[in-house]
């Protein structure tokens, strides 16, 4: 951090800390957020907000409205954690075995409790903000799910904004495009069926595992060869089963993986294209192949003018934070998205980086670092009042 942020006391970021720390020792998965879920309605309560809970399975929102202004923001942070089982030794590390805050989402929480806790004193408030906490961020989409249950029915917004902690990106900065910001993903799981046979003898059997190879190496194809250089994608098998002894050619093999777009007619050319492939070598080699395709989560797309105010206020912020002007997409995906297509909005990235060793997100190694709690939770104080800031 280049300068202190003085919006905090050194005795709020401590508890602030602490929060984090505790949420860090009970990952519940998605939709399992049943303790967390509690924790933050706790804490919420005793600020002196509204809270509303259960939306979605386990999401919380809690509102908090000031002054006679009609206008009206959301503040998004995710809540659930990953099946990991944690390697930091940390002396707060993981209570729930193969449960994990692998992705900084217990850091998330944590900031904008802070946040939400320093707005209520705001006397530059005009307005109401609803602070949204959100189960199943990771593959299950929980957005889309409290969005199901009335998000923004029950508390309209006229934007909402999302933020991440980002380790790529120093601490002390932020980022945050204009447009495409996270990609659409997809994911797959493909059986191939032959005819099992003596190892030795290939010849008496129909062998998928050769036919899974032939369409693991023809599926990248679709990137380089279908899809144009000037667009993005990504097509990754990750997962390879088949049989169970040396000897042995199987009946089935199968295999899985993700792809990954941003533009809709992109994603539509991917699953197009892998269906035919996989169809087309199977039958080739005397097998046959069964396919489930799923589209999981849209691309996440800042609106161009909220994301310009999150600039606005980033760059407002320095030297305690400092925008990164060339901030790239990432291939990684969100489900943020699905509240952006509902209502305009930003996401935005905090720096969180430590080092060219540190860990990643999703890795057993990772943890979010307590140096940009404060930053990030500032960042959410100053987006509200500058929002919603007294005519």
């Amino acid at each position: 951090m280049n300068a202190p942020v003085t919006r905090f006391s050194c005795e709020e970021i401590d508890e602030a800390v602490a929060w984090r720390r505790e949420l860090h020792q009970m990952p519940e998965l998605a939709f399992e957020e049943h303790r967390t879920s509690a924790f933050v309605a706790e804490r919420l309560a005793a600020f002196g907000l509204k809270v509303e809970t259960g939306i979605g399975g386990t999401g919380v929102v809690a509102t908090l409205s000031r002054g006679t202004s009609s206008r009206v923001i959301g503040l998004r942070a995710d809540m659930d954690a990953l099946a990991i089982h944690e390697a930091t030794g940390l002396t707060y590390a993981s209570r729930n075995v193969g449960r994990m805050h692998a992705c900084g989402h217990d850091g998330h929480t944590a900031m904008l409790l802070a946040a939400a806790r320093a707005l209520t004193k705001s006397e530059t408030l005009d307005g109401t903000v609803h602070f949204v906490f959100q189960p199943a961020e990771e593959n299950e989409g929980g957005a889309e799910r409290m969005i199901a249950d009335g998000l923004f029915s029950r508390f309209p917004v006229e934007a909402i904004f999302g933020m991440h902690n980002w380790p790529a990106l120093p601490l002390g900065r932020a980022g945050l495009t204009t447009g495409a910001m996270m990609a659409a993903f997809g994911i797959f799981e493909i059986e191939v069926k032959g005819k099992g046979a003596h190892g030795a003898m290939p010849h008496q059997g129909v062998d998928p595992v050769a036919c899974v190879f032939q369409i693991g190496s023809a599926l990248q194809t679709i990137a380089s060869r279908n899809v144009s250089p000037m667009s993005s994608a990504v097509v990754s098998v990750t997962t390879v089963h088949g049989g169970d002894a040396w000897n042995v050619i199987p009946d089935a093999c199968r295999m899985s993986g993700t792809v990954r777009w941003f533009a809709p007619e992109v994603g539509d050319l991917i699953e197009l294209r892998l269906k035919a492939i996989v169809h087309g070598i199977a039958e080739a080699m005397g097998c046959t192949a069964t396919i489930d395709y799923q589209r999981r989560y849209p691309a996440t797309i800042n609106d161009p003018t909220e994301a310009r105010f999150v600039q606005g206020v980033v760059r407002a912020m320095a030297p305690a934070l400092v925008l990164e002007e060339d901030i790239e997409p990432s291939m990684g995906a969100e489900d943020f998205a699905f509240m952006l297509m509902e209502k305009p909005g930003a996401y935005v990235w905090v720096g969180q980086g430590r080092g060219t060793g540190d860990a990643g997100l999703h890795s057993p190694r990772y943890d979010f670092n307590d140096a940009a709690l404060p930053i990030g939770a500032d960042l959410w104080v100053r987006l509200a009042e500058a929002r919603l800031a007294k005519a």
